[in-house]
C-alpha cells in the first residue's frame, strides 16, 4: 500500500467555503462576491460558537504573572476566553520552586472579604471578565496604574516573603479568520469536518432554508464526535470526606 507518507491536510479557509457552498447546492462557479462576504461572518461566528461550547484543548496555553507585594489586581490578555486552572509558584532561591493550587471565587464571595488588603500567601483569585478598557483598578490597588480589559485579582495579597508567580491555564479564542494570502482556520485536522458540517448549516440558513434542518441535524453530529475526541483521558477519583460526621 502507498500511502502520502504526510500529515499536512489543511485547507485555506476559502477551499472551506467553497465545500460548504457545494453542501448546499451553491457550486463554485455560480459564487459571487456576496457570497464570499457572508461566508467570513459565517466562519467567525462559527469560530466563537465553538469556545462557547467547551474547552477547546488545542486553544490551552500557560501564561505567568509575576506577583508584586502588595499588588491584587493584573491584566489578563483580552483574547482570554477564562481561566481553567491556576496556581502560584514560590520561588525562595533555593532551585527548587514549589507550585500551590488557587481556586476561583466569585464576585459576590470577593466582595463579602472584610479586608481586601491583607497580605499573605494567595490562595484565591476572581478573574473579572471585563470586555472593553475600564479605569477601575483592583479594590484597595489605588497605588498602581488603571488596569484595562479582563483582569485578575487574587486573595490574600502577596506579601513579598519570597519570589511568586501566578500561574494559569487559560481556554484563548480563535484566532480571525480571512481569506488573504491563503490563511487556514484556527481548527486541528479533527475538527475539519465537524466545522464544514456547521458552515454549511450556517449558510443553508440564509442562501437555501430548505436543507437547513437536514444539514443541522448532520452538523449536531459532526461536533458531537469532534468533541467527545476532544478531553483529556486521565483517571479522576471521587470519594465522600466523612471526617466530619465522627467525633472522637
Amino acid at each position: 500500500m502507498t500511502t502520502s507518507g504526510s500529515y499536512n491536510f489543511n485547507p485555506g479557509m476559502g477551499e472551506l467555503v467553497l465545500y460548504a457552498y457545494n453542501q448546499i447546492g451553491i457550486r463554485n462557479t455560480s459564487i459571487v462576491q456576496e457570497h464570499l462576504t457572508t461566508a467570513r461572518m459565517a466562519v467567525n461566528m462559527m469560530l466563537a460558537s465553538f469556545s462557547n461550547q467547551g474547552v477547546n484543548l488545542w486553544k490551552v496555553d500557560l501564561v505567568t504573572v509575576p506577583l508584586v507585594q502588595g499588588q491584587s489586581t493584573y491584566a489578563v490578555d483580552p483574547s482570554t476566553v477564562v481561566i481553567l486552572d491556576a496556581y502560584v509558584t514560590i520561588d525562595n532561591g533555593s532551585g527548587a520552586p514549589i507550585d500551590r493550587i488557587i481556586l476561583p471565587v466569585s464576585r459576590t464571595e470577593y466582595s463579602s472579604y472584610p479586608n481586601k488588603r491583607q497580605q499573605g500567601f494567595t490562595t484565591t483569585y476572581w478573574f473579572d471578565r471585563l470586555t472593553s478598557p475600564t479605569d477601575m483598578v483592583g479594590p484597595g490597588d489605588d497605588e498602581v496604574p488603571p488596569v484595562t480589559g479582563p483582569q485578575v485579582t487574587v486573595w490574600p495579597v502577596p506579601d513579598g516573603s519570597s519570589a511568586q508567580y501566578l500561574k494559569y491555564y487559560r481556554l484563548v479564542q480563535s484566532q480571525t479568520s480571512n481569506y488573504a494570502n491563503g490563511q487556514t482556520v484556527d481548527i486541528p485536522f479533527l475538527w475539519m469536518e465537524a466545522f464544514a458540517d456547521g458552515l454549511a448549516y450556517r449558510l443553508a440558513k440564509i442562501w437555501n432554508p430548505q436543507m437547513a434542518v437536514g444539514l443541522k441535524a448532520a452538523a449536531d453530529e459532526a461536533y458531537q464526535i469532534a468533541a467527545a475526541q476532544n478531553v483529556e483521558t486521565a483517571n479522576y477519583f471521587i470519594s465522600p470526606q466523612l471526617a466530619g460526621y465522627f467525633r472522637a
